[in-house]
């Protein structure tokens, strides 16, 4: 791993991925593809350490001509692939642009890679490595008794978000299968920390909170998520590409399975305790009517990760929590900046203004 190129590197997880290699691999030079559409932003590349090393270039990853010009002048052997439609609301609201960025931009990136890693097929570039990183929606939900996913659970997806996924996960892995290319794939539960988008319920929620508005909350906010800090993430990742072996499914989780309503009511505390308000900020919470088809519970089995590669979260949900409430207290430049963003307050209305609420 000596040149990658790392796309949706704007975006949340992507560029705390970035800033973690660039102060983790000291001989690595990152290639960073990004569209900058809504979630990916400019702001989240301010101040990179070692800015050297990291070359930005604002592309589509569908762009299948300035892909292969990328592969070959910087000469890449490795390629992470973030870069998605990520947000479960918004493919119901409009599901094609998850089939064009998730479906077809792996397709494009995968055939790219393959003619310039395998021309042949016999490997120009022998070390390489395409690593795709998936979600747990691939498979689906669990009810309350049900053992956590592992990498053998089958697909299930019920939103066309993880329905666009699960077809880049396959496709990822016929690539592997049927040319021999080196590809793997992580499957991670939800993500938080520095960075996130404004559109996710944690960074939602603490934003909101502190414009004293309308804390949603969806259904009776028993749905259960497993949650992991985006460091821990990227720590995973880079051992997976270190050390994991081609042709594997990792999954990789955060150990813990709070309801989405304890999630807003630990923000809240600590809010309280570092940000108090005239009141306390859980008067904030409203439940809003549920989204079509919500997943009930997700839980991730680590098994694998842990006995191959000796990876577990380093953080519990407590200190994550209180690392993120902090980091967006420190950084209102960029919530604000972002929330400027084109589309950004309109989509937010549309999701949440027409929600019924409880009597």
């Amino acid at each position: 791993m000596r040149n990658i190129l790392v796309t949706g590197g704007a975006g949340f997880i992507g560029s705390n991925f970035v800033r973690h290699l660039l102060t983790r691999a000291p001989d690595l030079s990152i290639v960073n593809l990004d569209a900058l559409t809504y979630a990916g932003s400019r702001e989240n590349l301010r101040d990179l350490p070692v800015e050297g090393r990291h070359t930005f270039v604002e592309g589509n990853i569908c762009d299948r001509q300035l892909v292969d010009t990328l592969l070959r002048r910087h000469h890449i052997d490795t390629i992470v692939h973030f870069a998605a439609e990520s947000h479960v609301d918004r493919s119901i609201l409009g599901p094609e642009p998850f089939i064009q960025t998730n479906v077809v931009g792996t397709f494009t990136l995968l055939e790219a890679a393959r003619q310039y890693w395998l021309p042949g097929q016999e490997p120009a570039v022998p070390a390489h490595r395409f690593h795709h990183v998936s979600t747990d929606e691939v498979y689906g939900s669990l009810a309350p008794d049900d053992p956590p996913f592992s990498e053998s659970t089958p697909y299930a997806p019920n939103s066309p978000y993880a329905a666009s996924k699960a077809a880049s996960d396959h496709l990822v892995r016929a690539y592997g299968h049927t040319y021999g290319m080196r590809v793997s794939i992580s499957n991670s539960s939800n993500n938080y920390g520095p960075f996130q988008f404004p559109e996710k319920l944690i960074p939602l929620i603490i934003l909101n909170a502190l414009e004293a508005k309308e804390l949603p909350v969806y259904g009776d906010g028993r749905q259960v998520r497993d949650w992991l800090y985006v460091e821990d993430h990227c720590e995973a990742i880079e051992l997976i590409l270190k050390s994991g072996k081609a042709g594997e499914t990792y999954n990789i989780g955060g150990g813990n399975q709070p309801a989405n309503l304890t999630i807003v009511e630990t923000v809240c505390d600590l809010l309280d305790e570092l940000k108090p308000a005239a009141a306390s900020y859980h008067r904030l919470v409203q439940f809003v009517a549920d989204r079509p088809g919500h997943d009930r519970r997700y839980a991730m089995d680590i098994t694998r990760i842990s006995g191959e590669l000796g990876w577990k979260p380093r953080h519990t949900m407590q200190e994550g929590l209180r690392l993120t409430v902090e980091w967006f207290l420190s950084h209102p430049e960029w919530s604000a900046a972002i929330q400027k963003q084109i589309g950004y307050r309109n989509w937010m209305d549309r999701n949440y203004e027409n929600r019924e609420r409880p009597a």
